[in-house]
């Protein structure tokens, strides 16, 4: 299986806009394992752990809190294989502390 990690940086200004300032791939096409220490590298703390949807979650978003040079918030996605079964996904979710 292969696994993608995305990202995204929102400033005061872009959030101010209900937008982010700049998105795009950490990672495409790794593995489960480079994907997670991927998605939790992170120079900020993480503030939350959450998937898109409990019950058939397709990826799993971490929120790190505001970057104490920056004052920008980073968010970074998992997103899951479509051909992964349900229970998989759940699996994954659960591991990475999704509520």
């Amino acid at each position: 299986m292969k696994y993608s990690v995305t990202y995204e940086i929102i400033t005061e200004e872009s959030a101010e806009h209900g937008d982010a300032e700049e998105r795009g791939f950490i990672s495409e096409g790794v593995s489960l394992r480079d994907a997670i220490d991927d998605l939790m590298s992170a120079s900020a703390d993480v503030s939350c752990i959450e998937a898109n949807d409990s019950h058939d979650p397709y990826w799993v978003t971490v929120c790190y809190a505001m970057h104490f040079v920056t004052g920008d918030y980073e968010n970074r996605s998992l997103h899951l294989p479509r051909n992964l079964s349900l229970s998989t996904r759940k699996r994954i979710a659960r591991l990475l502390g999704a509520r």
